[in-house]
């Protein structure tokens, strides 16, 4: 009872330091009704939502990296801004980014991110401290939707290559200007993600999961069955797991990447992303209810209770 008590003080004194990044912390989630990013402090199973990062900016949303390290942040004015979060402070990063992207997607290991807007990307690399615009690339409208709006975006970890669907084929998209259909068969529901490190990957539907070894180059592939229904997919951070959620089927399936063997982890929730924050995974948004994450580590499902005023 001693240490609880101890561990509540100590939680609840790093409540209180706004725009504090030294302490440790299992990763952030953004308060849509605050506005504000927050700090999600303590350990896997006993956590709280820790006071706003403070930016020196009107915020209406902010990405921030797997590796906890940078952050691409949008201010009310329209405009988007690069952050580093390595200090007790956050900086800003010199870079020339355009417009207000509808989606952010960061890499495995959060080297490299995509950022959609209005049915373009901008491909950056080099984070999160040299970080240099690596690509521009228009889309192909999906004639079907009459828009561009990736179901399916995801970048490797040197920026050099994109999964990209929208509800059709997917699409391997290399930033150099070549480009190939990964998966013909590809439509709604089809999920696409790069292990860390290197161009494998993995493609998951209701009907099959194909694992890739190289897809960019002379690429294997092995196949299993698929996961019903699957809302997200994401590799842990050392790649020997794959993990599928699904919203409907409330739950989380873990894969062995070198066997194929799975378990389904339950959750009291329904898992819409699998957002990696070093390593836990967070599966909800902020808001009234409680916070879930889960502990790739343990393989463990845990939650965060929501904070007392959002």
């Amino acid at each position: 009872m001693k240490i609880l008590v101890s561990f509540c003080f100590a939680a609840c004194s790093l409540y209180g330091q706004a725009g504090k990044l030294g302490a440790p912390s299992l990763g952030f989630a953004f308060d849509q009704s605050a506005h504000a990013l927050r700090r999600i402090q303590g350990i896997p199973g006993a956590s709280l939502v820790g006071a706003p990062v403070e930016f020196g900016i009107a915020v209406s949303a902010a990405y921030v990296s797997p590796r906890l390290d940078s952050a691409f942040v949008l201010s009310d004015d329209g405009r988007t801004h690069l952050f580093g979060l390595t200090t007790d402070a956050p900086a800003e990063r010199t870079i020339d980014l355009t417009g207000s992207p509808q989606r952010v997607v960061f890499s495995p290991s959060g080297s490299a991110a995509a950022l959609y807007s209005a049915g373009s990307l901008q491909v950056i690399k080099g984070l999160p401290g040299a970080p240099v615009v690596a690509a521009n690339i228009r889309l192909r409208i999906n004639p079907r939707l009459g828009r561009a709006l990736p179901e399916t975006l995801a970048v490797s970890d040197d920026g050099a290559y994109l999964l990209y669907s929208t509800g059709g084929p997917i699409e391997m998209i290399g930033v150099a200007g070549d480009s190939r259909q990964v998966m013909a068969g590809g439509g709604a529901g089809s999920l696409a993600a790069f292990a860390p490190g290197g161009h494998d990957a993995a493609i998951v539907d209701s009907e099959k999961l194909i694992l890739f070894q190289n897809i960019a180059g002379a690429d294997t592939e092995r196949r299993f069955a698929g996961i019903a229904t699957p809302s997200a997919v994401a590799f842990s951070a050392d790649s020997q797991k794959l993990f599928v959620a699904s919203a409907t089927g409330r739950a989380v399936t873990s894969i062995q990447v070198a066997s194929g063997d799975r378990a389904a982890l339950a959750c009291d929730c329904a898992p819409a992303a699998l957002i990696p924050m070093g390593s836990v995974i967070r599966l909800t948004e902020l808001g009234n209810e409680p916070l879930w994450l889960l502990d790739t580590v343990s393989d463990r499902v845990v939650f965060v209770p929501a904070p007392v005023a959002n």
